[in-house]
């Protein structure tokens, strides 16, 4: 593959720039108390009232007595039981959902009964609206702009102006399965970061091969990045993860799955790879033959180049999480590729044990540096904070297994997916399995929402409100894009 060029050549395009409107960073001053009743229902305000038809009611799956629930198809494509955005901010929207018909997804369970203390009735609409405002904007007064990373970056052109909505994309929802749908990714952003994303993979970092360019655009992470990150305050941010996200995925192909992968030698490859993003720092005699290892194939190069980008936008502490989660990630790919290469079907736990470190973790926890502002490093450190972004992490991945349970079915060797486990460790056939997966999903979906509610009443303060809402919207941007890439994702016939 050609070469991308020496280890720190400055890529061509601007560091991420945020409009002057662009809020102030939280303070980590104490709030108003007055903020609570906003803290108790900021899950609630989070998701706009979009409407997608339902999917057919699928049938009883027998593995509901084994304690999991029925899949919540009363709850499927709902909100969070509360206010929508709208009636939070004192427009007139219909009643909130019924808050006993989402809990009963997880039956005489403490999420459902955390759920239903976390999420009270709601309160005066005017001052709900008034508080979360004061929340979203962000700190003001003196002082309060230097916390701010949008500070640090010189402005670039905005965005053009908003286009009318777009049409809802194709696509039907697993059936049974509890999500909330998102609007309609602003159509001038995606087609902007797909053009860009493009010239980044093919210009600069050689990424594919011609014959796998369909492939590339089929992905259509233009779209998935949009929907997933709606506060980026520009196109240059939405870059930020965009890069990131592809070149994650090229790592996956190119050394683990179908484009070139095996199980056997990935421990060399991940952590030769890990350097370009945690940079080896040894003799000057070893140091040139490292730099020039960072060109060597094409999952290096764009994680080396992905990596330029975001430590140039991103505070010290945000660049070295995102290095532990991808440590993590890398570690999930080998525990994988360990009973790959033995064969080995692991018990239903400890397949999910190991989704929690291969999973989707790195991406929504970069959505305060995509957004233009940091969450204080003691505050993302806080156990309850750590479990908000495990859940989060852990739903999202089982999407990942429900979407693409057919599409692993038809490549070559044997795909471990949460179904798959289940039926065989379970003793379960195909449907029922898929279908005790989907309960599986919504327990822990209603569990991160519990756990954000109650995280979000203990420690209100706006950085923290800010991040819960941006892995919030990732989640359900990480489902629409599933939802609605129909190149890569058909649902099995189970229904």
């Amino acid at each position: 593959m050609p070469d991308s060029g020496p280890l720190g050549t400055s890529p061509p395009e601007q560091r991420p720039a945020s409009p002057t409107a662009m809020p102030d960073a939280p303070t980590a001053s104490a709030p108003d108390r007055q903020i609570t009743p906003t803290a108790r229902h900021f899950l609630a305000a989070l998701h706009p009232p979009v409407t997608i038809p339902g999917p057919p009611t699928p049938p009883t799956s027998t593995a509901a007595t084994a304690g999991l629930g029925a899949p919540d198809t009363a709850a499927v494509g709902s909100a969070v039981p509360g206010t929508s955005v709208a009636a939070a901010l004192g427009s007139a929207v219909p009643d909130a959902p019924d808050t006993a018909a989402v809990g009963s997804a997880v039956p005489d369970t403490s999420v459902a009964a955390a759920f239903g203390s976390a999420v009270p009735d709601t309160p005066d609409a005017a001052g709900v609206g008034s508080a979360l405002r004061r929340i979203l904007r962000g700190p003001t007064g003196p002082g309060t702009s230097s916390l701010s990373l949008a500070g640090r970056y010189t402005p670039t052109v905005p965005d053009p102006v908003p286009p009318d909505p777009a049409e809802p994309a194709a696509g039907q929802a697993v059936p049974g399965l509890y999500y909330h749908p998102v609007p309609e990714p602003n159509p001038v952003r995606v087609e902007e970061v797909s053009r860009r994303i493009k010239a980044w993979a093919e210009d600069e970092v050689q990424l594919y091969p011609e014959e796998w360019e369909g492939q590339f655009d089929g992905f259509s992470v233009g779209r998935y990045m949009v929907a997933c990150h709606p506060d980026a305050p520009t196109v240059d941010h939405l870059m930020l993860a965009t890069r990131l996200m592809v070149a994650e995925n090229a790592v996956d192909d190119c050394y683990c799955e179908d484009h070139g992968g095996s199980p056997v030698g990935l421990g060399g490859r991940l952590l030769l790879a890990h350097t370009a993003l945690d940079h080896f720092h040894t003799t000057a005699q070893y140091t040139p033959a490292w730099h020039e290892s960072l060109t060597s194939d094409a999952p290096r190069r764009a994680y080396r180049s992905a990596m330029d980008y975001f430590v140039r936008a991103a505070t010290d502490s945000q660049a070295d999480r995102f290095r532990h989660d991808m440590a993590r990630l890398h570690m999930g790919y080998l525990a994988e590729a360990a009973w790959a290469q033995t064969e080995h079907v692991p018990e239903v736990w400890e397949y999910l044990a190991m989704r929690q470190f291969n999973n989707f973790r790195p991406c929504p926890t970069i959505t305060d540096t995509v957004g233009g502002y940091e969450l204080p490093a003691d505050l993302h450190a806080r156990p309850d904070m750590q479990r908000v972004i495990a859940l989060a992490g852990n739903a999202t991945t089982i999407v990942n297994d429900l979407y693409s349970y057919t599409k692993e079915l038809n490549s070559p060797g044997r795909h471990l997916n949460l179904p798959v486990v289940i039926a065989e460790r379970e003793q379960l056939s195909e449907r029922d399995a898929y279908l005790k997966a989907v309960e599986v999903h919504n327990e822990l979906q209603h569990a991160f929402e519990a756990a954000a509610a109650d995280l979000a009443e203990a420690c209100p303060l706006p950085s923290v409100l800010r991040f819960l809402k941006g892995v919030a919207a990732w989640v359900d941007g990480n489902h629409d894009w599933h939802r609605t890439n129909t190149y890569r994702y058909t649902l099995p016939d189970f229904w």
